[in-house]
């Protein structure tokens, strides 16, 4: 044998050996032995439904240790720990599970292994009493870079009994090549019309979204809700954040401790009215005040016996005597009148405050109110010129969870008597000030349909009818006479109802069995028909069995049926960017699904209303629930739009949740308002995305759709490259004679973590720029939601 030969030979032997040996188990301490307490260095506990027993036992398959998960009434949980792995790869992961009388239950599977988030990245479950049993599944990565691997008990619904794990391993096995980009579009096969109302927003009443959000109130407890102390502590929750939660008075006594007396007796709105001695007054902190503007307020006032007295109330806005405003007001004798007073600030500070003082005479303070004099009926000059850009053409409103526990004829009448509440799903102090006549307002200052949702929860349907009849009925109807006395002779005309919201959710105020709910779903519409035939309503659905049983049970009784989800944050900018779209696609395809099934579905059109669909993860930066997006954030939103144009023959509307603060695509300060990176691109698709959805086939980590305007004059294309390098893609039109010329619009970064705030300079933004026109290639910047339209010839 020549010696080149014996080489080449004993090379491949080598290699073939190498070949055999077991690959690099990438997870740290598989088998648990390593400990950290009382728990398995490296892992950690999560739980998404149920109540678990998380258990950290001896001794284990091998060795002395295994990790334990038991439930009596059910649970969806599991052991968790990240891994860093290399993108555009082939992994298996694999392990031993042990079980006694595990049993899925709610449409769980048992106890297995599952990469988080990663679609069919799931081991075979285990489930009854079984010894040591392996499961392995082997699975494709894209571009991200961490994995959470789960030891998982319920999934995807909940299990009953106890589990083991141990050994657990993810090892790669193939490494791959990222696919090329490619978009080709068949501009003749045209699908259904994209529903504009796919670009509807939601509003509700939770943390800054309408008070310190739309609503252009600078006062917190305005009415008096929490009785003023000495003790003054009004912060309970995000205390170290520039917007916390208030859930005790955020009025501060001035002047002796005891001069300040919450009265029972006759109050002017609420359980109490604030009585101040004389010489003594109450002072709210941390307003924001910009220099040169001008504010407006009043104040309900009188004196306990009707006699006159003297008031004094100051705005400032710094510590030395020059830097504030003081307003003397005449109390005349008799009940309480309303005072107004205005402001020029003279300094821009985030650390104004308002003071009321009695300086002659003892003093009744109704209520108190503070607004920029700049508002528009109550609303923010700044947030309105926002929305009017957004242009959404229907909002959903109050809720949301909010709603479950909320009596709608609170928020009508005279707006400072309406009683203040506690808000029955989130934090702090529901006022009442933007009710039902402000929100058909705030519809018409933006140009935009209303959806009013009706309470399901501990509502009843005699109420959603009296609501409706409020809205609809003519000026001689019983709720019509009183929409009448409260300024609105003529009906609202709100075609579009949602019948209650998530009632397939325990967390829901009212929640109840879907055997139960169905009968109440019918229920309540029947009632609300009979009050006007013409409504549209919505069912509260949930992909799965709630919707199935809506859909069997009630399809007579609904137009369209609500969906909803949101998406954390996932590794990898590509996988990130994916979740939103492959939610939309999996809530299509389940009711895709059901009209096949279900005879009762025959002969009807009931299509899904995306009532709410966001990313939702993040530290709350703008008060509660108040996430902050980023550039990677825009581009699944984008990537959303393209998968509804996809889908529209299935969907009838979406409302991105929500629009101002919490997880909206506006964020405000006490004094700015400015787009989120997503709002950006919701703006951008509202005003320049076609109409008529074309057939757009993708190769590659991109996402592509294109559509042509109603007119069939212009067609558009949107892309979004969830990479971070510049791509230049082939691109071929099909189907349609396109003029050499059109327009181009981007949002593009170099760093997905790019962010705007409202009191900084913006960084994202649409850029209108240059395009030649090109139908053969067209290059899209690295991170970045791109948007191009031709001519028709």
């Amino acid at each position: 044998m020549k010696p080149r030969l014996r080489l080449i030979l004993a090379l491949g032997a080598l290699l073939g050996m190498v070949g055999l040996l077991p690959a690099q188990n990438l997870v740290r301490n598989e088998s648990f032995e390593n400990a950290q307490g009382n728990r398995p260095r490296g892992w950690r506990t999560e739980t998404w439904g149920g109540q678990a027993d998380f258990s950290y036992p001896q001794p284990g398959r091998t060795g002395e240790r295994s990790v334990g998960i038991a439930s009596q009434a059910g649970a969806d949980a599991a052991w968790a720990t990240t891994v860093t792995v290399d993108p555009f790869a082939r992994y298996r992961l694999s392990g031993w599970i042990k079980t006694e009388a595990v049993e899925p239950v709610q449409g769980g599977r048992g106890a297995l292994l599952n990469i988080h988030g990663l679609e069919g990245a799931a081991t075979p479950a285990v489930t009854g009493t079984r010894d040591w049993t392996r499961v392995e599944v082997e699975f494709d990565v894209d571009d991200q870079t961490q994995l959470q691997i789960n030891c998982l008990f319920g999934g995807w619904g909940r299990a009953r009994g106890r589990a083991w794990f141990d050994d657990i391993a993810l090892e790669k096995l193939e490494q791959r090549q990222p696919p090329a980009p490619k978009i080709e579009v068949d501009a003749s096969r045209i699908g259904e019309p994209l529903s504009p109302l796919v670009y509807g927003q939601f509003i509700e009443h939770l943390g800054r979204c309408i008070y310190g959000g739309i609503w252009a109130e600078m006062l917190e407890d305005r009415k008096f809700y929490y009785p003023i102390t000495s003790n003054y502590a009004p912060y309970t929750a995000l205390r170290n954040t520039q917007y916390p939660v208030v859930g005790a008075s955020p009025w501060q006594i001035v002047g002796r401790p005891d001069g300040v007396e919450m009265t029972t007796n006759a109050p002017f709105v609420g359980r109490h009215t604030p009585l101040l001695r004389q010489g003594t007054g109450i002072r709210q902190n941390d307003l924001g005040v910009t220099a040169g503007k001008e504010y407006v307020g009043y104040a309900w006032l009188k004196h306990p016996e009707n006699r006159s007295a003297r008031a004094r109330v100051t705005l400032r806005w710094g510590q030395a005597a020059a830097d504030a405003q003081t307003v003397e007001i005449r109390v005349r004798r008799g009940d309480y009148q309303k005072y107004p007073f205005r402001f020029t600030a003279g300094l821009t500070t985030d650390q104004a405050s308002l003071e009321i003082r009695a300086e002659e005479g003892d003093l009744l303070v109704g209520t108190i109110s503070l607004m920029p004099a700049d508002n528009i009926h109550g609303m923010r000059a700044d947030t309105l010129a926002l929305l009017r850009q957004l242009a959404a053409p229907i909002y959903r409103w109050p809720g949301g969870n909010f709603v479950s526990g909320y009596d709608w004829r609170d928020g009508i009448g005279d707006r400072d008597r309406r009683p203040p509440r506690t808000n029955p799903a989130w934090t702090g102090v529901e006022h009442n000030d933007f009710g039902l006549h402000e929100f058909i307002d705030f519809c018409r200052l933006v140009g935009a349909q209303p959806l009013v949702t009706v309470n399901t929860g501990f509502g009843d349907a005699h109420s959603a009818a009296a609501l409706v009849e409020y809205c609809n009925g003519p000026a001689d109807s019983h709720w019509g006479r009183q929409r009448a006395r409260n300024g609105s002779p003529q009906p609202f005309g709100i075609r579009y109802w949602c019948v209650g919201n998530e009632m397939w959710g325990p967390w829901q105020l009212g929640y109840m069995s879907l055997d139960h709910y169905v009968l109440k779903q019918n229920w309540v519409v029947d009632k609300m028909r009979e009050v006007d035939p013409t409504i549209f309503c919505i069912a509260s659905g949930n992909a799965g069995p709630w919707s199935r049983g809506l859909l069997e049970r009630c399809s007579d009784h609904m137009e369209a049926i609500a969906e909803h989800f949101y998406c954390q944050e996932r590794s990898g900018l590509a996988a990130h960017v994916r979740q939103i779209p492959d939610n939309i696609r999996a809530k299509a395809d389940f009711h895709r699904r059901m009209r096949s099934e279900l005879p009762q579905l025959k002969g009807r059109d009931i299509r899904i209303a995306m009532t709410e669909w966001n990313y939702w993860y993040g530290p709350h930066v703008f008060g509660e629930l108040g996430t902050r997006y980023f550039l990677k954030d825009a581009l699944g939103i984008a990537a959303g739009l393209h998968e509804y144009a996809r889908q529209s023959d299935l969907i009838h509307s979406a409302f991105y949740a929500q629009t101002v603060n919490v997880i909206g695509a506006i964020k405000t300060s006490r004094r700015n308002a400015a787009f989120e990176t997503t709002g950006l691109v919701l703006m951008l698709y509202r005003h320049q995305f076609g109409e008529l959805p074309v057939h757009t086939r993708t190769e590659g980590l991109i996402d592509a759709q294109a559509a042509w305007s109603l007119d069939r004059r212009r067609l558009t294309l949107g892309i979004v490259n969830p990479t971070l390098q510049a791509q230049v893609i082939p691109l071929q039109i099909h189907g349609a004679a396109l003029k050499k010329r059109g327009m181009r619009w981007q949002i593009a970064g170099t760093d997905p973590q790019l962010f705007n705030d409202p009191d900084e300079p913006l960084r994202v933004r649409i850029e209108q720029l240059p395009f030649d026109g090109s139908t053969d290639r067209i290059e899209v910047a690295p991170c970045s939601v791109t948007l191009v339209a031709w001519e028709a010839d």
